[in-house]
């Protein structure tokens, strides 16, 4: 295999952990906006409880995904960082107002009107950069990008404001919301607070379905090169066979209360659309005009690049893997969660 296959598919396995890990913190930034009934409060508090000690660190693949694009592949970077200008400027202030408003809300002590307003920051920031995030992909995935030489000639707003890139913002955000929910139903000690979630991560998951429905239906017209690639290559075939095949046990899981394995199946879910879109893409990193080996390095750096991923995979997995064990306790009462919620 290439050195610039390598790297894309290192690429596209970033942008799968963090559709896991950063997006179930935008998700639970969702259902702290749309918390409601008795247990508010309980919800809330279990929300913030669930993304205190990590949700810092949930960035790191997004980290490691823009300096893989921008050492490994620079003309698909540069492609992308003009045309999308507007959305990814957006996006990076959406996670910085949500980060700032979701440490002020903790630490503000001028009274509970103070931490409201951080709370509504926190959670408008949530719903907004997600959204901006699925809109950004499905700009990259509508062809309407087109590069001519080394100019962006177009895509400037019609790529990112079109019918197809909202649904896929939509689809993002609905994603990030069943992840956050089922997540939550296993973080949860009590009873009624694992209903409350296990409801929502239901509601969630037929949000998903539908949007993903809208998302097929829009692309033959809005994305030709996905399209093809969803309806006639066998791995992208494969892959939303898989997909399919994860989502009702995610959802059968949740029918029967079985928290921990509904977030295995929901984590697969997830991790399967994001390669899905990879694949039905491939070889273009910005259809249709910039191929994964047009826009690559060159040998030398790209293997320079693969060895520093090496080198900094041995410090950072085993860390991030530390800081989940210390601070992501198994949640009490959780031997009978399984089979009983």
């Amino acid at each position: 295999m290439s050195t610039d296959a390598v790297l894309g598919f290192v690429l596209a396995g970033t942008f799968v952990l963090y559709a896991l890990f950063g997006g179930a913190d935008f998700g639970g930034g969702v259902w702290d906006l749309l918390s409601f009934g008795p247990r508010k409060a309980e919800q809330r508090a279990l929300i913030a409880h669930a993304m205190g000690p990590v949700w810092e660190v949930n960035h790191i693949w997004l980290i490691v995904g823009v300096v893989l694009l921008f050492a490994g592949f620079p003309r698909a970077f540069a492609a992308l960082s003009v045309a999308l200008h507007v959305p990814l400027t957006l996006l990076l202030l959406g996670i910085v107002f949500r980060g700032a408003a979701f440490t002020f809300r903790t630490y503000d002590m001028r009274g509970d009107a103070a931490q409201r307003q951080w709370g509504l920051v926190f959670s408008a920031a949530s719903v907004v950069a997600p959204l901006l995030l699925g809109m950004c992909v499905g700009a990259v995935a509508s062809g309407s990008i087109r590069v001519e030489g080394r100019v962006v000639v177009s895509g400037f707003f019609a790529s990112w404001l079109s019918p197809f890139a909202w649904a896929v913002g939509v689809l993002a955000l609905a994603l990030f919301a069943f992840l956050a929910a089922v997540f939550l139903t296993h973080e949860a000690s009590g009873a009624e607070l694992r209903e409350d979630f296990r409801r929502r991560a239901l509601g969630a998951g037929v949000a998903v379905f539908v949007a993903a429905v809208a998302v097929l239906l829009l692309a033959r017209e809005g994305a030709p090169r996905v399209w093809e690639g969803l309806s006639r290559s066998p791995f992208a075939l494969a892959l939303h066979a898989a997909t399919g095949v994860a989502a009702v046990t995610a959802f059968a899981l949740l029918w029967t209360r079985r928290f921990q394995w509904a977030r295995l199946a929901a984590a697969f879910q997830a991790g399967l659309i994001v390669l899905g879109w990879a694949a039905s893409q491939y070889p273009y990193l910005v259809v249709p005009d910039v191929t994964l080996q047009g826009a690559a390095a060159s040998p030398a750096t790209q293997r320079l690049l693969l060895i520093a991923l090496g080198v900094g995979a041995l410090t950072v997995i085993p860390s991030i893997a530390l800081l989940f064990r210390v601070f992501r306790p198994r949640p009490e009462g959780s031997a009978t969660t399984d089979t009983h919620g």
